[in-house]
């Protein structure tokens, strides 16, 4: 990966106040001002159009009979966060994670829906603008309900109110963090909530994971952590509990899984996910800066090693927004990672801005040197490269990141499997793909404030559909964020697992 150069990044950063519309607003989901490689050729891919309902995505192998089949998802309605929009202590602009609490809001079950989740608030804004940002609430979870008006959901009520829990942590990065959260109630250590935090752009060398106690008025906060030697892109993101006879069978008992997908290709070109345990065998924490022992379930080739899309998820574009995960299982024994996202599905995708004249047309950021540019064809081959931001000021209208002329809001089923045959050296940790993937645009409500969306975009190019993920194991219950429906707060959609 080619570094940009000091005159560069001076251009760039002339050329994009100068065309992009207005102001970012506090708290917006921006995107990084690096610019990336153009490859000479490209090995040819088969690509999916943007699927509709459940489709197969080729070329991954036939599930095992443990799979869980793609249609015992059923949706069955959303609810929204609670509390206004006063900055830190809001849901606007935030959800940056969530995880359920089993053992929350113990009252709660009288309507079929137990438990808590832990939801992360507005986000932190660099340079001191709002330092006191991602702070987290517990909320309880009402009955979902189906309804295109979004006025006719039920709301949460506050089981905590928002807390700094990470105030004095990760001051060094706190430009667009990526975050994850887990709760695990494991015998040795008590109930904790594990954590993960990244940014959008960072070097190696800061800890990551840490842990600290669901009383959020007594966190408790410990770590921090390295995940081995891996790529803090690739393991900054979204975390999950390992069902525990899986753990115990195929990678010593490691209960967490964390992960991250971050564009560009630059964790991987798919979502990577690695099994881990922080605490030591008495249960108490490791001593900070510790590299823990890892075990890559899942990890695809990244754009630093090759040029080219090889060894990467099937359908990969540089656009894939992969943002939360879940490990599914039933009473009946079938199973599957689930990961969430909102996936590039054009016919192309590029690096720069969204086309005045429409989202069939390309308009790469030609600002910078021509070999930092990136602009393909769904099937991995370059695609000319059209620039607009030159055409004359206001010409672009929107703010710079990967584009694509289409994404979808999708699910993606793995056989774990798969991941066992990884674990076990039987399979290389790009090797799985995804049987099944499901379409959920029909259940999204995409209903951002307007300037909003200079930053996320509209139409089929409307990016940052939907974010984390939390699984209710013992009543089947899949939850999953989507960013921007209430205005600029997240609502909870709701699965049915059978």
């Amino acid at each position: 990966m080619k570094q940009i150069r000091l005159p560069i990044l001076v251009l760039v950063l002339v050329f994009t106040l100068a065309c992009t519309i207005g102001q970012t607003p506090p708290g917006q989901h921006e995107y990084g001002d690096e610019a990336y490689d153009e490859v000479e050729t490209a090995a040819p891919r088969e690509a999916e159009p943007g699927p509709v309902g459940i489709s197969p995505l080729p070329p991954g192998p036939p599930p095992s009979g443990d799979a869980l089949p793609a249609e015992s998802l059923a949706y069955i309605g959303a609810f929204r966060l609670p509390g206004g929009e006063e900055r830190p202590k809001t849901f606007a602009y935030g959800g940056n994670a969530m995880t359920l609490n089993p053992d929350g809001d113990p009252s709660g079950g009288v309507d079929g829906f137990p438990g808590s989740l832990f939801v992360m608030g507005h986000e932190r804004i660099a340079y001191g603008d709002l330092p006191d940002g991602n702070q987290i609430a517990e909320v309880t979870i009402p009955a979902p309900v189906i309804s295109r008006n979004i006025e006719e959901l039920n709301t949460a009520e506050f089981v905590q109110d928002f807390h700094n829990v990470m105030s004095g942590y990760f001051t060094n990065l706190e430009e667009i963090p990526r975050v994850g959260m887990a709760y695990l109630d494991y015998p040795g250590t008590g109930p904790k909530i594990h954590i993960a935090w990244g940014q959008h752009l960072q070097e190696p060398g800061d800890p990551s994971h840490g842990w600290f106690n669901p009383d959020l008025g007594n966190p408790d906060v410990q770590g921090f952590w390295f995940i081995g030697d891996q790529n803090p892109y690739s393991t900054t993101g979204y975390m999950f509990e390992i069902p525990a006879e899986w753990a115990n069978t195929y990678v010593g008992g490691r209960y967490i899984a964390t992960g991250r997908m971050r564009d560009g290709g630059m964790s991987g070109m798919g979502p990577a996910l690695f099994a881990y345990t922080p605490w030591q065998v008495d249960g108490s924490p490791p001593v900070s800066g510790v590299h823990l022992q890892e075990i890559p379930l899942l990890l695809y080739e990244n754009t630093y090693n090759t040029e080219d899309i090889v060894r990467s998820l099937s359908g990969y574009q540089h656009p894939d927004e992969w943002e939360g995960g879940a490990w599914i299982t039933t009473a009946s024994g079938k199973q599957a990672v689930v990961f969430a996202g909102t996936k590039s599905t054009g016919v192309k995708y590029w690096y720069g801005y969204m086309h005045p004249d429409g989202p069939q047309y390309v308009c790469v950021d030609d600002h910078v040197d021509a070999g930092e540019i990136t602009c393909r064809n769904a099937d991995g081959s370059l695609c000319p490269e059209q620039g607009c931001c030159n055409e004359g000021a206001g010409t672009c209208i929107s703010n710079r990141g990967w584009w694509s002329t289409r994404f979808d809001a999708q699910l993606i089923l793995y056989d774990p499997n798969d991941f066992a045959r990884v674990a076990r050296g039987e399979m290389e940790p790009w090797q799985p793909q995804p049987y099944a993937v499901i379409d959920i645009d029909e259940h999204l409500y995409l209903n951002p404030p307007e300037w909003d969306e200079v930053d996320i975009g509209w139409g089929d190019q409307r990016r940052n559909r939907i974010g984390d993920v939390s699984f209710d194991r013992a009543n089947g219950l899949l939850y999953v964020l989507e960013f921007y429906a209430d205005g600029a707060k997240p609502v909870v959609h709701v699965w049915k697992v059978h």
